[in-house]
């Protein structure tokens, strides 16, 4: 929105041109949805706190969540409030993929929303029923992959991308509207799962939608594209803006998350944030690398299937609970140390993925 006015102003003031860079958006979107969660996230606390009945804490769990029972959830309209109001301010609204991508959010967003207020305000613990989630998510998550599929420019942008391989890669026609929706409606539920101790799940997905924007940034500027030798993706270099967004609301929302937790961001911020980075990824073409990256919430997620799959087969459990972080603290760990050492094991995987961008 702001774009257009710098574009006016710029007639008369050659400065305001500064604002057509990339770079210059995507740091004022961090910053705007930074500062945004600081001045919104205390009155936001307190009215969740005074309208809700508070976090149920599982009576299967660690001891050490006991006290956590009562504690404010629903804090991902935090999330969602500042990263859709900074990017409706600093992205280019003519881009199809900025709303893709915002539709996706909000859409998941509305559904985790739907669950919790189900949970918290309603008492019914159980929520929306599974089938109905994922009706709704694969609903969302198919209109994105086919208006994504719709208006794709080129071969590049329905090609699956091997990283760390030079130039390989496999055109996936129609079948880019399957790898689409399974990206979105995988990493939802991924997140979703690894939301389970205080600023265990943000924390990565910062750090995966900053390097994602990264991606964004060289997909879409056709010289760098060129020169690493990744697929060029007319107006991917939009999706910056947003992962910058995303990065400073996620930052804003750890100031009240970070152990102890004030505040929780329930199903609301999971399932949308999840999506919202499977979307970009899908955008700029890197699938794989996601999984790489995002490899804790892979692996929260497997560990579930897993002891799913053991109990069902055998009557046996592999780990303590699932997903793993409660096995982990079942075994004697502090919760902020199962935290920080997944968000180490982020920046090592974070690191990995972007290599990708010259190991090839």
């Amino acid at each position: 929105m702001l774009l257009y006015l710098t574009n006016y102003l710029a007639q008369f003031e050659s400065g305001f041109n500064v604002f057509n860079y990339l770079t210059m958006r995507a740091i004022l979107g961090a910053l705007t949805a930074l500062l945004l969660s600081f001045v919104i996230g205390p009155s936001m606390i307190a009215k969740l706190s005074i309208n809700q009945g508070g976090q149920p804490v599982r009576e299967d769990g660690p001891v050490t969540h006991l006290p956590k029972a009562g504690t404010p959830t629903m804090g991902g309209v935090l999330i969602l409030t500042a990263i859709a109001v900074s990017t409706i301010l600093w992205a280019d609204l003519e881009n199809p993929f900025v709303w893709v991508v915002l539709f996706v959010m909000l859409s998941f967003g509305v559904i985790g929303y739907v669950d919790d207020y189900k949970k918290l305000i309603l008492q019914d613990p159980a929520g929306i029923s599974a089938k109905s989630k994922f009706f709704w998510q694969s609903v969302a998550a198919s209109a994105a992959a086919i208006a994504l599929y719709v208006t794709a420019a080129d071969e590049n942008s329905s090609s699956l991308l091997i990283p760390y391989f030079k130039d390989l890669l496999i055109p996936l026609g129609m079948f880019q509207v399957v790898v689409t929706y399974f990206f979105i409606v995988g990493f939802s539920n991924a997140v979703n799962l690894t939301d389970g101790l205080d600023g265990l799940a943000i924390m990565p997905t910062v750090l995966v939608g900053g390097a994602l924007g990264v991606f964004a940034y060289v997909a879409g500027n056709v010289n760098f594209s060129g020169y690493l030798d990744v697929p060029y993706v007319a107006g991917a270099g939009e999706m910056l803006v947003f992962c910058a967004a995303l990065a400073g609301a996620g930052l804003g929302f750890l100031w009240f998350n970070t152990y102890p937790a004030q505040v929780f961001m329930g199903d609301i911020g999971a399932l949308a944030l999840g999506a919202a980075i499977g979307a970009v990824a899908v955008v700029v073409r890197q699938e794989f690398v996601l999984a790489i990256m995002g490899g804790v919430f892979v692996m929260e997620t497997l560990s579930v299937m897993i002891q799913v799959a053991s109990f069902k087969l055998t009557g046996k459990r592999v780990f303590r609970m699932a997903p793993i972080h409660h096995h982990f603290e079942l075994k004697g760990w502090a919760e902020p140390k199962v935290i920080v050492r997944f968000w180490i094991i982020t920046v090592i995987l974070v690191l990995i993925g972007l290599a990708s961008l010259k190991i090839r």
